[in-house]
């Protein structure tokens, strides 16, 4: 994008904000909260806004020693499909998103990590959800037992950058989180990006 195009752009947000003006809730369920409000637009007239809240998550792009990155396979009900993904989970209540990391790799993977580093945040579906997932970089993995949720299923292994790379570009992952943290494990192996360390 050329400077002259974002010399020419409006300075500020106000010209693009949306008001909120009523709401009710429409749906609330284990997590997940369906709202719908009522919103005053930029130009004066009104419309409407549903959309879900979510409590946050984490994932966590976690390397063995020998370079390869962690992974898992796992039914996702809703497209009906197993789906190559990076751990991850959602935020508990209150919870701290390091701890929720670290608790997660633990639970799914079985594994703990020496060092911490933290990626950035990503929101996946701002169209129509509140949720963010904050992405950790887990390095110097220690193996063990791994702790799942009594309703969770899934296979854990491990391949290198190359493969997930080849991967995302053909198709075979299409999970938005995994997709990042790729061209960012990418990005990174080359010098182009840093990682922010966690003391």
């Amino acid at each position: 994008m050329s400077a002259k195009f974002y010399k020419d752009l409006p300075l500020g947000d106000v010209h693009l904000r949306e008001e909120r003006l009523s709401g009710e809730d429409i749906y609330g369920g284990i997590f997940l909260k369906m709202k719908r409000d009522q919103v005053s637009l930029p130009d004066g007239n009104e419309a409407v806004r549903e959309y879900l809240t979510h409590p946050g998550a984490v994932a966590i792009v976690a390397i063995l020693d020998d370079g390869r990155v962690l992974l898992e396979r796992q039914f996702r009900y809703p497209i009906a499909k197993v789906c190559i993904e990076i751990p991850a989970g959602k935020l508990d209540l209150g919870e701290d998103e390091l701890v929720c990391a670290q608790r997660e790799l633990l639970e799914e993977t079985g594994y703990t990590a020496k060092t911490w580093h933290f990626i950035r945040r990503i929101h996946p579906v701002i169209s129509y959800s509140t949720e963010f997932i904050d992405i950790y970089l887990a390095e110097g993995l220690v193996p063990g037992n791994s702790k799942l949720d009594e309703e969770e299923f899934l296979d854990v292994f491990a391949a290198p950058l190359e493969q997930l790379i080849a991967w995302v570009e053909e198709g075979e992952i299409t999970d938005v989180k995994t997709t990042i943290a790729t061209y960012w494990l990418d990005r990174y192996r080359r010098g182009l990006v840093k990682a922010h360390p966690i003391t």
